[in-house]
Formats: C-alpha cells, sequence, structure tokens
C-alpha cells in the first residue's frame, strides 16, 4: 500500500504524516475563485462535473497534497429530497423548511437521489481518472444532525436553535427526519464509493451542540447506521467521521461508531487526543484555521506541536475546521514545509 492517507487508515504510524485540508478547494485561490466565476454561481460549480473537478484537483497541482477531497456541498442531499436550495450571495445557503412530520412524509424517498446528485459521481469519475496515484481522493457527505439543522431551519444557525426546538416539540418526526437523511446519505456514499472515491468522511460540523441523550440518539447512532451499512457493501473503504467540538465525546466515538479515523475540531488539546482518542486508532487533525491567516513563526511552531503530539501513533495531518477564504496560499506552503522538512 503506497498511498500515505490509506496507511494512516490502516493504523500505520508514519514518520511524516500525511496531509490535507478541509475547504483546500476554496476561495483562498486564485484559481478557485476564477473557475467559480466561469461557473457562474456556486451550485452550478457543484453541479458541472468539468468545473467541479478542476477545483478539486487545484490544490493537489499547487501543493501536492496526500488527498483530494470531492467538491460538493453538504446541502446537496436535502436538495435532492426535495427542498429548495439557493446561496445567497455574502449570507449562505437558504433552503425550504421541514419543520413537523408532514413535511418529513412529503420529502422524496432517498432512493431518488440519485436522480438530483448524479452529476457529483461524474465528477469524482473525472478524478479519479486525473489523480497521480499516489494521492487518495475522498468522498464525503454531512452527517444526519448537521443537515438536518439546516431542513428544520433553512439557513446556518449560531446554535441550532431550531432543530433543537423542534426535537423537544416532535421527537418522533425529527427521528424520522434523520432517518431519512441517513437512508440517503447510505445511497449517497456508496454512489461516491462505486465512481472511485477511496474513503469517505461523514462531517457533523454542528455535533456539539447535541448534549446527553441527544447526542446519542442524534449523532453516535446514524453515524453507526451509516458506517455499518457502508461496511457491508464496500468491505475495505475507510470512513472517517467529524463529530466537531464533540469535546471529551471524541473519546471512544471510533469503537462507538465503527469509523476508522476521528477528525478532531481545534479546541481539543493534541496531548489528550493522543491519550484518549488516538489510542483507538488513526485520528485527523488539528491545527486551528487562523494560524493559516496570520502566518509568522507560530503557524510553524503549532504545526510542528501537533506533528509531535501524534507522532507515536497514526495521523493525518488536517486543520480543525475548513481554511478560511482570508488565509495566505504562501502560509499553506509554509505549514507544509513545517510537516515534510
Amino acid at each position: 500500500m503506497t498511498k500515505k492517507i490509506l496507511r494512516a487508515l490502516a493504523g500505520e504510524q508514519q514518520d511524516v504524516p500525511p496531509v490535507w485540508m478541509m475547504r483546500q478547494a476554496g476561495r483562498y485561490l486564485p484559481e478557485y475563485r476564477a473557475t467559480r466565476a466561469k461557473a457562474g454561481d456556486f451550485l452550478s460549480l457543484c453541479y458541472t462535473p468539468d468545473l467541479a473537478a478542476e477545483v478539486t484537483l487545484q490544490p493537489i497541482r499547487r501543493y501536492g497534497f496526500d488527498a483530494a477531497i470531492l467538491f460538493a456541498d453538504i446541502l446537496l442531499v436535502p436538495q435532492a429530497l426535495g427542498l429548495d436550495l439557493r446561496f445567497v450571495q455574502g449570507e449562505g445557503p437558504r433552503l425550504s423548511t421541514v419543520t413537523d412530520a408532514a413535511g418529513v412524509a412529503a420529502l422524496r424517498p432517498a432512493g431518488d437521489v440519485h436522480e438530483t446528485v448524479s452529476p457529483v459521481y461524474e465528477t469524482v469519475r473525472l478524478v479519479a481518472r486525473a489523480l497521480p496515484p499516489e494521492v487518495t481522493l475522498i468522498g464525503f457527505a454531512g452527517a444526519p444532525w448537521t443537515v438536518a439543522t439546516y431542513m428544520v431551519a433553512g439557513r446556518g444557525t449560531p446554535d441550532q436553535g431550531p432543530a433543537h426546538a423542534m426535537i423537544a416539540r416532535d421527537r418522533a418526526a425529527f427521528a424520522a427526519l434523520i432517518d431519512r437523511i441517513s437512508e440517503a446519505t447510505i445511497l449517497y456514499l456508496s454512489a461516491q464509493i462505486e465512481a472511485g472515491a477511496e474513503v469517505v468522511k461523514l462531517f457533523d460540523s454542528w455535533a456539539g451542540s447535541l448534549k446527553g441523550a441527544d447526542f446519542e440518539q442524534f449523532a453516535v447512532a446514524p453515524a453507526r447506521r451509516i458506517i455499518a451499512a457502508l461496511k457491508e457493501l464496500h468491505p475495505g473503504v475507510p470512513i472517517i467521521a467529524f463529530p466537531r467540538e464533540a469535546g471529551e465525546r471524541y473519546a471512544g466515538f471510533a469503537h462507538a461508531t465503527g469509523a476508522d479515523c476521528v477528525a478532531l475540531d481545534n479546541s481539543v488539546d493534541a496531548k489528550w487526543v493522543a491519550g484518549a482518542v488516538q489510542v483507538d486508532g488513526c485520528v485527523q487533525g488539528n491545527l486551528a484555521p487562523h494560524h493559516l491567516v496570520t502566518g509568522g513563526p507560530e503557524l510553524v511552531a503549532e504545526t510542528r506541536r501537533i506533528v509531535r503530539a501524534f507522532s507515536q501513533g497514526p495521523h493525518i495531518f488536517n486543520l480543525g475546521h475548513g481554511i478560511t477564504p482570508d488565509a495566505d496560499p504562501d502560509n499553506v506552503s509554509r505549514m507544509l514545509e513545517a510537516i515534510r522538512g
């Protein structure tokens, strides 16, 4: 096995960890901005395979990352389930909403999602053909809880309040919504794997706002269900889970869900993670994205500190969240130099 990402996911400790970045295809790169302008709008970029493949490949050409991550968006699944979706310049996504049992019942069947998202599979095929042989292709989807928060609120919210309110109002209806998203996500990720994704990742960006039994029911259980289904369909394909801001609940998450790797945000200390999470297998993370804005000696020192903290076990270097549009592309090169020497 020559691909460094796959070796880490198989549990191998490496002297120089493999590295990629969340949102590595993004607005901090001038070549991304040029391709995005050519597409006309964000959704057109997601649904035009030639252009989506191009932006997926751009950071590989520029930096030689060990993985390419499919360019798409977690909200393509709710759109495929029948919700209206648009992106408002400077404000983010806007969706029609699902707020009760009738709304859940009105969603399209999970099996219908391919009709909408089939261009994404073509993007995967194009990227798989174009990638250098040492680079791993990662597919992804949003985890059900995070996707549901957007479906209930119709937009991103600071505290996911509308979704929590729906749980309090009609827990059964919310559970049914999670089930529908889970079914669709299994089919969506399975199709990405069939098209050429070698690894898939579940992004639960808002997992941290779930407390107590809600975390178990709406973060752990859906991840376990999706991972088990994918392992049955595609034995040997590794899965990364990212329950962002899970805090102490990162410990044991891999065991509880069957994930091959747990991705970490930058609110948890790498030394604690090494003792509490990495003991169970591969971890991914967790440089604070702001270092790629500010740069300087702190960027180099913090990068090296994280590499050292995770050096005794399998580790994929990444950020604690996506790289931000105001990041300096040259700071990414400095980070890579600090990792690779």
